[in-house]
């Protein structure tokens, strides 16, 4: 089944318009600078990857970037990941477009954006590609579309609108990323479409053994030793359970952050919770990431933090210390109570 064909759940083909648009400034554009967010999991890596990959068919110059520089060692099995550049190289003067993948802001880059807010003033014109609900749609042009499971699906669907070929190399980038996000095809945000374009990546030679392989199957040591560790931590609070990664932690493990990413999925299995929260402690205090597999919306939980995400996958960041955690924690718990105990509606 052609891509093409698929609903794109927008009324009046808004998001054929928004690709056709945001593909114009992209091709015109001889040098681009293509950047995703800091701690990246396999949607983050293999966005920018694909995005690499098909601008560079093209003849045009792409440099993919995470945003704080760290490629985790289970993702290195995604195509084009070993072009990934150190941003600490990077010169702003040599590109003459950004392009944000998978990112629902600039300040989601971490360490880049924080060191270089003057690149994203304006000065350079900017794309923006994502699928978060949160998106606030920034740049001169941007393909936002909350409908899609991946920013993976929203970049397969713009390379069969505007017609880049997708070899195996590709498609295989391509379905890590979808995967990466659903957990196997196997989240709430996981539609008709989403089974549609996976299958037709299958069929143009994704390597989905390897993807499996790599991002549910095989673990490094380290990322065992680490979970053994965070797990041990995890207590309940009322309707919520939650467990931390602390910098101890990873240095008893030899492991990285990004190596912790999967457990507040694991942990959002708790039978006898409605939410999962993991704490990343970092100087300046918490990373955040919340999870549900309830019908609660944590997407809206994360904006009474600043944060955002999506319906069932969001996050924040805290500023301070244990207390800050602490009171968090008690407030966010409060809050899942008055959801899961409120009172049916009178019929």
């Amino acid at each position: 089944m052609s891509l093409s064909n698929v609903p794109d759940g927008n009324e009046a083909g808004g998001l054929t318009r928004e690709m056709e648009n945001a593909w114009r400034v992209i091709t015109a554009a001889e040098r681009v600078l293509v950047l995703t967010h800091a701690n990246p999991d396999a949607d983050a890596i293999a966005s920018a990857c694909a995005l690499d990959d098909a601008l560079r068919a093209r003849g045009q110059v792409a440099v993919p970037v995470v945003g704080d520089g760290v490629l985790p060692g289970d993702l290195r099995f995604i195509p084009g990941s070993a072009r990934l550049t150190d941003p600490a190289t990077l010169r702003i003067q040599d590109f003459d477009l950004l392009l944000l993948v998978d990112c629902a802001e600039p300040q989601r880059l971490g360490p880049l954006y924080q060191q270089h807010p003057e690149w994203f003033n304006g000065e350079r014109p900017l794309v923006n590609i994502d699928h978060h609900v949160t998106n606030a749609r920034f740049g001169v042009a941007h393909i936002v579309d909350p409908n899609a499971a991946a920013s993976c699906e929203v970049l397969t669907l713009l390379f069969e609108t505007v017609g880049a070929p997708i070899g195996p190399q590709l498609a295989t980038a391509l379905a890590a990323g979808i995967y990466g996000d659903t957990l196997g095809l196997q989240t709430p945000s996981t539609t008709s479409r989403t089974m549609r374009i996976a299958a037709d990546l299958l069929d143009r030679g994704a390597d989905t053994l390897a993807i499996v392989d790599n991002l549910f199957r095989l673990k490094p040591f380290s990322t065992i030793k680490l979970w053994g560790q965070v797990l041990d931590r995890a207590e309940r609070l009322g309707d919520l359970i939650w467990t931390e990664i602390t910098p101890a932690m990873l240095a008893a493990s030899g492991a990285v952050p990004a190596e912790g990413e999967g457990i507040v999925n694991f942990i959002a299995g708790c039978a006898e919770a409605h939410l999962a929260v993991l704490f990343y402690l970092r100087e300046d205090g918490w990373r955040v990431s919340l999870r549900s597999i309830t019908d609660i919306d944590v997407s809206q939980l994360a904006r009474h933090w600043g944060g955002g995400g999506h319906s069932r996958a969001a996050g924040c960041t805290l500023t301070g210390g244990v207390e800050v955690r602490d009171a968090f924690l008690n407030e966010l718990a409060a809050m899942v109570a008055a959801l899961v105990h409120a009172p049916a509606p009178a019929e």
